[in-house]
């Protein structure tokens, strides 16, 4: 089989199996499987692929028609410009949680930072390797995606604290900064969601109860004991949770609270402030 005769194929089947990222998906396994990004195909489109090559794209391609996650086949995901070990043990980070990152680095530096629900990690890790932070903590319930986690500071060459168990339970100290990304769909959403997020992605991950707000509320309950006076929290949310989310972090006491939205104009950050300080002071 060509590397032609593949790429065509291979995009057939992820077409007939109803993949909307076909053809970027099938040009990435033709990569993953035999070593050829795009310039070196259309350099030698009918070079012949090895038998061992061949075995792999077609196992590839399989898994992908099953709406496996892309991300999940080839173990990797890049995020804020840096490669990102995954499984199905973590989400797949995504680029809108690229828009929370970008908001705690405009007011990390010089400071302390805990990460709640981590999974990957790569919030903590890409706010350690960019946001010259003084300490860089996490935590999460999953010790398989800390196990992910651990690995990926290591690989990028950053150190973390992390910690396992429900939330701030086995967490030490108090820090500047809190930020998370944690489980906000509604339970009744979920099964309504694409196959590769309902059936492949951890539902640990993704359930935030009832009304998706759970975890809000929870983080927010207990906080308070972890954030040092005039800390900042920083939260992910879904595009129609903004209102909710602001009101409770008004009722926990934040205040200078404000909305981020992402690339596509919907809602995604709302941070806020724990008391009055001199935080902007001891970031001029």
């Amino acid at each position: 089989m060509t590397l032609r005769e593949a790429l065509t194929t291979g995009r057939k089947r992820l077409c007939q199996a109803g993949i909307e990222e076909s053809e970027p998906d099938v040009w990435y396994l033709l990569q993953e499987a035999a070593g050829v990004r795009r310039a070196g195909y259309f350099m030698n489109p009918d070079r012949e692929m090895t038998p061992e090559e061949a075995a792999v794209y077609e196992d590839l391609i399989e898994k992908r028609t099953r709406h496996i996650p892309l991300q999940y086949i080839i173990g990797k995901q890049e995020f804020m410009g840096l490669e990102f070990l995954v499984s199905d043990a973590v989400l797949i980070p995504r680029q809108d949680t690229e828009i929370l990152v970008c908001e705690v680095l405009k007011e990390s530096k010089g400071h302390s930072v805990l990460d709640v629900c981590t999974g990957s990690g790569c919030i903590i890790i890409s706010l350690a390797r960019l946001g010259g932070i003084t300490r860089a903590a996490a935590c999460d319930i999953s010790g398989d995606a800390l196990a992910v986690a651990r690995e990926n500071a290591r690989r990028l060459g950053v150190s973390v604290e992390f910690y396992q168990g429900d939330l701030f339970d086995p967490v030490e100290g108090r820090f500047d900064v809190i930020v998370s990304n944690p489980p906000y769909i509604a339970s009744g959403e979920i099964d309504g969601l694409m196959p590769e997020v309902r059936d492949y992605e951890p539902r640990l991950a993704l359930d935030g109860s009832g009304d998706g707000l759970v975890f809000y509320r929870r983080i927010l309950a207990r906080a308070g004991e972890h954030l040092n006076a005039g800390g900042r929290i920083f939260f992910e949310i879904g595009c129609d949770q903004a209102a909710a989310v602001s009101g409770l972090l008004s009722e926990y006491g934040y205040r200078d609270i404000r909305v981020v939205r992402d690339y596509s104009g919907l809602d995604r950050v709302v941070c806020g402030s724990l008391a009055e300080s001199k935080w902007e002071e001891s970031n001029v």
